[in-house]
């Protein structure tokens, strides 16, 4: 524990923690030498598991306390927060989040201290932050968590974790490589594996593109009275999670087209065009870099009401193993259950989170 004298009330960190190596806790040993007290924001909470997001906001801070001395454990507190993919709403909830942790009046306080480093475009967050202090931290080693993740679950691939492990010594916490050996034993780790070799070999296929290949795809949103219908993908990535009725843009096909045919397919919904035109309320692009595991990938979503009437029957195929009506009520609590940024997606439409806590746990 650091006995320097504190320059600020409070102090926060802010990252994905994906998992916990070096550089960050270079970062969070900074920020608690400028404060009594820390906050780290865990950002991309309440996801669904994936290669990228492996662990739940509760094992990220777990991760990180175990790699703390007993009294610095107790000055940090942990913030979850979703990935908004709407910048202004994500500064808004941490700013809130840290104030209600703290207990300070007004969520721009100027006792409060952001520490960071601005290596590049995915920090320029924290220029979001103009009434707290910054803390710009230069490079802390030439340490990246998604090499890590590769590394982690290639090994599973051929038997290899305690040597992958092994080479990780210098690279992250005694405690983080401890935590990652336990949680190799968990159903968890052999799932994401898999899906993370199937992400593999389908970029594999675009590597001697001339440029990283921008895929453009179409989502229907279909509401009924209360309810909206949802399907269970039956392949990989995301197999098993829940995701709104869609797929690839046809090279000869509009993004209605598409739309349409896609909605037929994965539910067998078809109506007439009068009824389905009638029932057309909205289309929005959702093309935030992050929010596909394939890569850049760009969607339209087409969003339809039709009105209080009896569901439709449906009859899941092609890349759905199920198609459902769930209702809009209980989408929030099955955030974690969702494929790529599928719940912001209907959290647009239907506002799910607007009369939520924006960050829904505290410790």
């Amino acid at each position: 524990m650091t006995t320097t004298t504190k320059a600020h009330d409070v102090a926060v960190y802010i990252g994905r923690f994906q998992l916990f190596h070096n550089a960050q806790l270079a970062l969070l040993q900074r920020a608690l030498a400028m404060a009594a007290e820390c906050i780290v924001v865990l950002g991309s909470a309440f996801q669904a598991r994936t290669p990228r997001n492996p662990f739940t906001w509760e094992e990220r801070a777990e991760m990180i306390r175990l790699a703390l001395p007993q009294a610095d454990r107790e000055r940090v507190r942990f913030l979850p927060v979703r990935d908004f993919y709407d910048q202004a709403r994500w500064v808004a909830a941490v700013k809130q989040g840290v104030a209600h942790l703290h207990g300070v009046v007004h969520p721009d306080s100027p006792s409060v201290v952001l520490v960071g480093h601005l290596k590049d475009a995915t920090s320029v967050y924290l220029r979001e932050f103009p009434h707290w202090t910054l803390e710009e931290v230069g490079p802390q080693g030439d340490i990246h968590a998604s090499a890590l993740r590769d590394a982690y679950f290639g090994a599973a691939q051929d038997g290899t974790l305690e040597p992958a492990l092994a080479a990780l010594v210098n690279q992250a916490p005694a405690s983080t490589l401890q935590f990652l050996r336990a949680w190799s034993r968990l159903p968890h780790y052999a799932v994401l594996a898999q899906e993370w070799e199937n992400l593999r070999l389908e970029r594999a296929l675009w590597v001697n593109a001339p440029y990283p290949p921008v895929f453009v795809t179409v989502d229907a949103v279909i509401q009924c009275g209360e309810q909206v219908l949802l399907i269970r993908r039956g392949r990989a990535p995301g197999k098993g999670q829940l995701a709104v009725p869609g797929g690839f843009l046809e090279p000869r096909e509009t993004v209605w087209q598409s739309a349409l045919r896609e909605l037929d397919e994965e539910t067998g919904l078809r109506l007439l065009d009068s009824d389905i035109e009638a029932a057309f309320k909205a289309v929005r692009v959702f093309d935030h870099p992050d929010r596909s595991q394939r890569g850049r990938v760009i969607t339209h979503a087409h969003w339809f009401d039709l009105g209080p009437r009896r569901p439709p029957e449906l009859t899941a195929g092609d890349d759905a193993s199920d198609a459902q009506w769930v209702p809009i009520a209980d989408l929030l609590g099955l955030e974690n259950q969702f494929h790529d940024d599928h719940f912001h997606i209907l959290d647009f439409f239907f506002g799910l989170t607007l009369d939520a806590s924006e960050s829904s746990a505290y410790e």
